[in-house]
């Protein structure tokens, strides 16, 4: 988990998938740099499956967090849904993207285990 933004006790995502390409990073205004990528997941539908693919902004992961990232890898991400607005050309856009506090490969199951203990008790918190 990081420090980067506020919990958001009735927004929790959680995405399991394989990373479309390779991540790409810029820094913001404030300093932080900010990981964007997709992950494409496989969902099923009346017998059919299906793919999509949901945006996901990392905000100050490591660099050792960032090598784990690579185009194919299966990974989780626990954060929150977030819908921003931007001006492009005089337009203004939006883009719905999920905010990670935690993104952890698949095959570090130890890990895995931990970042959804802790998204299943921020649910239960909701309960209270």
């Amino acid at each position: 988990m990081n420090d980067y933004h506020e919990t958001v006790l009735g927004n929790i995502a959680v995405i399991r998938g394989s990373v479309r390409a390779e991540p790409t990073a810029r820094e913001l205004p404030g300093g932080a740099v900010v990981v964007q990528f997709d992950v494409v997941t496989t969902t099923e539908s009346d017998g059919r499956r299906l793919s999509g693919a949901v945006p996901v902004a990392w905000i100050g992961p490591t660099t050792a967090q960032l090598g784990l990232l690579g185009g194919g890898s299966e990974v989780l991400v626990v954060g929150t849904v977030r819908r921003r607005f931007f001006r492009v050309g005089g337009v203004t856009q939006s883009r719905t993207e999920v905010i990670a506090d935690a993104v952890v490969p698949m095959r570090q199951r130890k890990r895995v285990g931990t970042a959804l203990r802790v998204a299943a008790d921020r649910v239960l918190d909701l309960a209270v």
